[in-house]
């Protein structure tokens, strides 16, 4: 049409000299729960700042979220076309600006993600713990669970931290809607971080039990069919534990998908009709000293926002119990 883009834009200044935080959401189009997240801070007047900016952007891709969808017009992910080019696609100009505008007046950044359609995630901070910057507002958030890892080549946050902006992910929830324990998450965690910057009064509150895994890995389906879970987002899972049971439209048991490792579950498909090869559950391998009973007896004694969130996300999968001889799970350990 030749009409200009504006990406809407909400700058929060206080008195004092600080640091300047961005925080942004929609950068997938169809990623809005941290679209809610910035429009509750906004309209909840919840940055009373002492020292320091924030800038709110509770859409970075219009384009995708005037189309519901996680990609541009053309199909290109805007968060693999960091930092951009002003003479390249749709894509690279808009991120070259976004970069410009945004990273690069900017000294620390947060960047609210959700999973892609038909998945869910359970809340958890994406962070390079090499940088100690990063380390910090990523350790401060507060949340039980950090991946530890640059991130892909080109995202928005793996050439912001290389820009000298440190940057975090989170990831929560589902596309397509604002989850009111997601919302709550992000908002507690940005308190916690504006805190730790010393930009709001008080002190962080972390859980006691925060997590750095280094691991994770995606269990397929090895053949077609419909699934029953057998667990839920968040749920820790013993190794040789099952995971979903894959069976023909009749019911009939085709196979067992079990864990290869004492773990986390991060995120699993909402979906229960498979193909070969189709991603089932997102799992986070657990530390030796953390193993998934310590876990659980850990998110009970604290009574965290963790066994809300669980309960919560679990509405979108149906999971039951799979009951195995004590010497088929013992087999697999």
């Amino acid at each position: 049409s030749g009409m200009n883009v504006r990406i809407p834009i909400q700058v929060v200044r206080s008195m004092q000299p600080g640091p300047t935080l961005f925080i942004t959401a929609a950068l997938h189009g169809d990623e809005i729960n941290g679209t809610g997240v910035v429009r509750q801070i906004i309209h909840q007047g919840l940055l009373q700042l002492e020292r320091g900016s924030v800038i709110l952007v509770p859409v970075l891709n219009l384009l995708a979220f005037d189309r519901h969808s996680r990609y541009l017009p053309d199909r290109r992910d805007l968060n693999r076309c960091f930092p951009g080019t002003t003479t390249g696609s749709l894509a690279s100009r808009m991120a070259r600006r976004i970069f410009d505008e945004i990273v690069m007046r900017s000294d620390y950044g947060i960047d609210l993600h959700t999973a892609a359609v038909r998945r869910t995630n359970f809340p958890n901070v994406r962070a390079d713990l090499s940088d100690p910057q990063v380390a910090r507002i990523a350790k401060a958030f507060g949340i039980e669970l950090i991946l530890d890892g640059r991130g892909p080549k080109g995202s928005f946050r793996r050439e912001a931290c290389s820009a000298g902006c440190p940057t975090i992910v989170m990831e929560g929830g589902e596309v397509w809607k604002v989850e009111p324990g997601i919302v709550d998450s992000a908002i507690k965690g940005i308190v916690n971080v504006l805190r730790e910057l010393e930009m709001l009064p008080g002190r962080p509150e972390i859980t006691e039990h925060q997590l750095s895994l280094t691991k994770t890995k995606w269990l397929r389906a090895e053949r077609g069919g419909f699934l029953q879970f057998h667990v839920k987002p968040g749920d820790g899972v013993e190794k040789g534990q099952a995971i979903a049971t894959n069976t023909n439209l009749l019911g009939v048991e085709k196979s067992v998908l079990y864990s290869p490792y004492a773990g986390v579950v991060l995120g699993m498909t909402t979906l229960p009709a498979v193909t070969p090869g189709e991603p089932i559950c997102h799992l986070g391998q657990l530390p030796r000293a953390m193993q998934p009973a310590k876990l659980t007896r850990n998110r009970a004694a604290n009574e965290g926002l963790e066994e809300r969130l669980i309960d919560e996300l679990s509405t979108n999968v149906m999971v039951v119990e799979r009951n195995e001889p004590n010497d088929t799970l013992d087999s697999r350990s």
